[in-house]
């Protein structure tokens, strides 16, 4: 339906029986927006919405690990909204809109898929992989090894992004596993010597020597930094959530006991 004005919109919107679609999306950020719209929405910048989207995203994540498709079906939605949202933005100063966001991923999409839209023969996903980063760097015209790491995100998690400059950086990388074991021991002693001067400045650097290198051992181990932290932290809550319990059971609150003895009830928590 083609409405006129800002009442037709809203009246088609109010009317409509046969669900919503993506169109209806896009009207409804507008009306939000425009004159006559939400005073909150309307306010608000790419920047005031940002960490919405950050925060949007995990809970896209959450529904993801949990396995929840109707939380996960909620939370994409919200997301596509942020989408919707920072696209009206852009529309209303005349860069440019939802349609042209949608053309610019398909014919990414159709140019970095030349094995399905071309004539390219490939083998396997690896062949895949190498091909869409060749494509990605003509495109974004990234000449050196240094263009290509700058390029990461700044603001991806620390781990995250580490363990991305490590894969890119494979040119200067260890050689397996065990080269990065010895690395770790000589990090370790630095932390310790920078811990025994002090200086908080030299602490920070070598702690962050010391986690850039266990994000190379996750690469070489196959692992995601990321997620062994995530899981790690989510076990250290449970086990503690434990530990609190057994404590709690005997009459007692955790800051009653002492060290030793709560590390001899998790000890016997962390063996069952």
């Amino acid at each position: 339906m083609e409405c006129k004005n800002r009442d037709e919109k809203v009246r088609y919107l109010l009317e409509k029986r046969t669900g919503y679609d993506f169109d209806d999306l896009v009207l409804i950020a507008e009306l939000l927006r425009s004159e006559g719209g939400c005073p909150w929405d309307m306010e608000q910048t790419h920047q005031s919405v940002r960490n919405d989207f950050i925060e949007e995203t995990y809970e896209v994540i959450e529904a993801i690990d949990t396995e929840d498709p109707v939380l996960l079906r909620e939370e994409l939605g919200d997301v596509l909204l942020q989408v919707v949202f920072h696209a009206r933005m852009e529309e209303e100063v005349g860069r440019f809109n939802m349609d042209d966001v949608a053309n610019d991923i398909c014919a990414k999409l159709i140019h970095r898929h030349p094995h399905v839209f071309g004539t390219l023969e490939v083998e396997n996903s690896a062949e895949v992989l190498s091909n869409w980063e060749a494509i990605k760097g003509e495109e974004k015209q990234r000449v050196t090894m240094t263009d290509k790491l700058r390029a990461i995100p700044p603001m991806y998690p620390a781990l995250m992004r580490a363990q991305k400059v490590g894969k890119k950086a494979a040119c200067f990388d260890f050689a397996n596993a065990d080269e990065v074991y010895k690395k770790l021991d000589e990090e370790v002693a630095e932390v310790k010597a920078a811990a025994a001067t002090g200086d908080q400045a030299a602490i920070e650097e070598e702690l962050g020597d010391l986690l850039l290198t266990v994000t190379s051992l996750a690469r070489k181990l196959g692992v995601s930094s990321e997620e062994a932290l995530y899981r790690a932290t989510n076990k250290f809550i449970d086990r503690f959530e434990r530990v609190e319990n057994a404590v709690l059971a005997a009459g007692k609150s955790m800051d009653e006991l002492t060290m030793p003895e709560l590390d001899a009830i998790w000890d016997e928590i962390k063996r069952a």
